[in-house]
């Protein structure tokens, strides 16, 4: 392949196990190396490249594909302005030479990254992991729509990737005390005052966070456990969670939280509980 933007190949049958890669990155030289490097794995075939924006979002739009290898910097642009380009059930590794701790939110919101310059060990890695990861066709990080990102939930230590109001960042995991549903979006508040709205639903935050820590209290609302400072009962059968941060009191229903005792366990904090 030498041009940027190649023709992407017919879809290939159920039967067939082979994964049918596209290469986005503007860097001709990795994409040459990376297409080095594939050439020892003959399970992968790369169907299309692209080098800007513009050429990335035409090939994405195309079928024919279930891989992508992504790199963070493109000429116009971020590969995060892709993300919803990607077709559902398409796997994402980012190519990216990212400061560690946004490696690290890419580890876990994407199936795996690749962190320039690629070694051969890396890569066999990363293709291991798409063998054993089932493909994923629900939202987890970013908006809510089909996402290419997997299943795999973040870590207390983690880092979570938010898109909120035409810009990007990572929040802290840790410092996330209450998500509330607010239609299709959600409403973040963090430990500092902070408000974030995220076009992302709940469910989709509750199946990506620690579930050791974070709890559907009502149907309206995640809590984060470690930033309970009080659960009080008001009645004989509601209470009402009071918390670090700056938010009034959130109710829930006292059956609920008999429901979930056990994970109020695992966090260590039966003291709590009313």
């Amino acid at each position: 392949m030498n041009s940027a933007s190649t023709p992407i190949l017919p879809p290939a049958s159920d039967a067939v196990a082979n994964r049918r890669a596209l290469l986005i990155d503007d860097e001709p030289l990795a994409r040459l190396e990376l297409r080095r490097l594939l050439k020892a794995h003959s399970q992968v075939t790369i169907v299309a490249e692209a080098s800007t924006l513009q050429e990335a979002r035409h090939t994405l739009g195309r079928p024919g594909y279930d891989l992508v290898f992504l790199d963070v910097q493109l000429r116009g642009g971020t590969g995060f302005d892709l993300l919803d380009h990607i077709a559902p059930g398409a796997q994402l590794v980012f190519v990216t030479a990212f400061d560690r701790y946004a490696v690290r939110a890419f580890e876990v919101n994407a199936l795996d990254y690749l962190l320039k310059p690629v070694t051969p060990s890396r890569l066999a890695t990363a293709l291991q992991r798409l063998t054993d990861h089932r493909t994923a066709t629900v939202a987890t990080t970013t908006t809510g729509s089909n996402s290419p990102f997997g299943a795999a939930r973040l870590a207390m230590d983690d880092r979570a990737f938010i898109k909120t109001g035409g810009t990007t960042r990572f929040v802290p995991v840790a410092d996330i005390g209450v998500i509330k549903s607010c239609e299709n979006y959600t409403e973040l508040f963090l430990a500092d005052g902070q408000r974030l709205l995220v076009l992302r639903p709940l469910k989709a935050w509750e199946e990506t966070l620690p579930e050791s820590h974070f709890l559907r209290v009502h149907r309206q609302a995640l809590v984060n456990l470690a930033h309970v400072k009080r659960i009080t009962r008001t009645g004989e059968d509601d209470v009402l969670f009071e918390l670090t941060v700056p938010l009034a009191p959130v109710p829930a229903s006292r059956r609920q939280v008999a429901e979930l005792k056990h994970r109020f366990s695992a966090a260590g904090l039966d003291g709590l509980l009313p």
